[in-house]
């Protein structure tokens, strides 16, 4: 466990900007997949931009909803706002910047958006497993004291070993990996054997995840705050309910090809 894979001189490999580039790689081919076998019109070279514009995004929005709620820490350290690789980036705020980018260039394309929200969830889902797997090794998004058996110890320097020196806590960092993983799957090998109407994967990626969050992040030592309740609970709720609401309501279960209306 440790945040640097190699160093050679001023060059350094962190596994955590390591893990963005094997997501990035990784949803990109099953992306462009989907694309084909669900024949959205979108050339190779749209759908990279489409990739490369959510990616930046994405890492804009979750940076700023991490600073916006440790506002008066960055206020003082304005140099450590964009200071990434000490971790700080919370998906929450990720997925808004991520969609937001997404809406506007299909949107620009004339193409439907939750057909497309669908091809990517899957690929979504499995980035995110990619990128616990960096918090895992550079000792963020980690969890409280425990004294259970699968508790581990973080090495001094990392951020979970400096809150925690030498006393075990639990890895949610990988509680959340696997759940995102057991989402891919579901995703990948179920949900998309039958065509649902459009909207349906995607609301079924973001009510998944965030029930597991939900679960997880009663264990999580580094919670954002939203006054006496975690903010990353309140929003996995909210979320929830949004996403059941909206396969209900537009009835996204049933089978044809239809998008929503």
């Amino acid at each position: 466990m440790h945040p640097i894979l190699f160093k050679f001189g001023f060059i350094e490999i962190r596994f955590y900007g390591l893990m963005y580039v094997v997501a990035i790689l990784c949803a990109t081919r099953l992306i462009k997949s989907e694309v084909i076998r669900k024949r959205i019109a979108l050339s190779e070279d749209s759908v990279m931009n489409l990739i490369v514009w959510g990616v930046i995004a994405g890492i804009i929005g979750a940076r700023l909803y991490y600073v916006v709620f440790n506002l008066g820490y960055y206020l003082s350290n304005p140099a450590e706002i964009p200071a990434v690789w000490h971790g700080g980036l919370a998906i929450h705020g990720g997925i808004i910047g991520g969609i937001v980018s997404s809406w506007f260039f299909l949107k620009k394309k004339k193409i439907d958006f939750w057909r497309m929200a669908d091809a990517v969830a899957p690929a979504g889902i499995l980035g995110q497993a990619f990128g616990r797997f960096g918090n895992f090794m550079n000792g963020d998004a980690h969890g409280r004291p425990t004294d259970g058996p699968w508790g581990l110890v973080f090495p001094p320097g990392s951020i979970a070993g400096n809150e925690f020196p030498g006393i075990k806590i639990h890895p949610t960092m990988l509680y959340e990996m696997l759940i995102n993983l057991s989402v891919f799957f579901f995703l990948w090998v179920y949900l998309k054997k039958t065509e649902r109407r459009d909207g349906f994967i995607f609301a079924a990626y973001v009510a998944l995840y965030s029930s597991g969050r939900f679960v997880v992040e009663h264990f999580r030592a580094d919670s954002l705050m939203l006054g006496p309740l975690k903010a990353a609970q309140v929003m996995s709720l909210m979320i929830v309910v949004a996403a059941i609401a909206f396969i209900i309501g537009k009835r996204l279960w049933q089978p044809g090809l239809k998008g929503v209306k």
